[in-house]
């Protein structure tokens, strides 16, 4: 795959027609793309019943006086138990953490304990979601799962990544393509 090809960094959304149930009506942004598969982090699916404090407690990680109210999502269905914190990233993008990848101009994704201490202590970056799993693809899956009309892609948009209203993003990443939801059929056309 040349770099031309690359989903890394953009956001992937789910058709009407979705037939995994884990990624109905989903909205997922792509980590890392190449001949090898993707990754991705799915962005509008909270965990209700696990709270960033909780899960610091699960962890032995002390919450400083001003801890940072950080959601907890549904990041995909593999490696459930492994924690991904994507985050804007300042300035040009320098790692303040070991561990942290840059997805694209101004976002990163880091899976060490030392950006969970930050943000416990209210420090870190001021955007951030913490994902549990992932989203993966074997090489040439992504890419059939499209031409089967499982999805759509669109540009990266912040406001979808860490806004908060999760039941409403799935909508309006597809109004953000022009598109209107209800005229989607789930169905693939065939001339």
């Amino acid at each position: 795959m040349d770099d031309h090809a690359t989903l890394t960094g953009k956001m992937l959304i789910a058709m009407p027609g979705m037939r995994d149930p884990r990624f109905e009506r989903s909205v997922i942004l792509i980590c890392a793309h190449s001949e090898d598969g993707a990754m991705g982090l799915v962005v509008n699916r909270p965990l209700p019943d696990l709270k960033f404090g909780e899960l610091l407690v699960q962890l032995g990680i002390d919450r400083g006086a001003e801890p940072r109210k950080v959601p907890v999502h549904f990041g995909g269905p593999v490696e459930p138990g492994r924690g991904f914190v994507l985050h804007a990233l300042p300035g040009e993008g320098k790692s303040d953490h070991e561990g942290q990848a840059r997805i694209a101009p101004g976002l990163g994704m880091t899976t060490t304990r030392d950006i969970l201490e930050d943000l416990a202590r209210g420090r870190g970056p001021e955007q951030a979601v913490l994902a549990l799993g992932y989203a993966g693809w074997g090489p040439g899956q992504l890419e059939g799962e499209m031409l089967a009309n499982g999805w759509l892609t669109a540009d990266r948009n912040d406001e979808l990544l860490f806004g908060g209203d999760d039941a409403g993003k799935w909508a309006k990443a597809i109004r953000g393509l022009g598109i209107d939801p209800s005229l989607l059929s789930g169905a693939a056309g065939h001339a």
